[in-house]
Formats: structure tokens, C-alpha cells, sequence
């Protein structure tokens, strides 16, 4: 199954994330299928807090790719749209 989760990066203390399409299997940090955006909870300015390639994101969505609860409130902040 596929899963639109983040994977941490950047160093400690200071987390940054890459909003990915993962096998469910994978660890948290291993290899994804997709990158599709990214999200950076100290950013500055709002509109750079959280990018988002809303294609790619719709896509994964159609082919039945699950999202985690995190990744659905930060989805839902950027306006995409998830069927229920």
C-alpha cells in the first residue's frame, strides 16, 4: 500500500520534512517512491512553510495511495482536495 507521509531531514533540533510517496513498509527515512513537496515548521514566511506539487499530490490520491493524519491537516490547510 502506498502512503503520502513525511520523512524527517535537517539536523537536530531543527526539523524539516519532505512530504513523500512511500511504501507502507518502508522505514521512516528510507527510500520513496515520490517526492511531492515539503514542509518546514520554522519557516519565515507562511507561503514557504509548507510547498506542495498539488498534481503530483491528486495523482497519488487517485491511485488509492493513503495519507497519514498529519499530512491530511497540512493538506487540508493548502487546499488540495482529498475524497472520502
Amino acid at each position: 500500500m502506498v502512503k503520502i507521509r513525511l520523512k524527517r531531514m535537517g539536523r537536530r533540533n531543527r526539523p524539516f520534512y519532505r512530504l513523500c510517496a512511500m511504501d507502507s513498509r518502508e522505514e521512516r527515512d528510507g527510500m520513496a517512491l515520490e517526492e511531492l513537496g515539503h514542509y518546514d515548521p520554522y519557516g519565515k514566511k507562511e507561503e514557504e512553510k509548507f510547498v506542495v506539487k498539488r498534481e503530483r499530490v491528486e495523482y497519488w490520491l487517485s491511485v488509492g495511495a493513503q495519507v497519514t493524519p498529519k499530512v491530511k491537516v497540512l493538506l487540508k490547510k493548502a487546499g488540495v482536495a482529498l475524497k472520502k
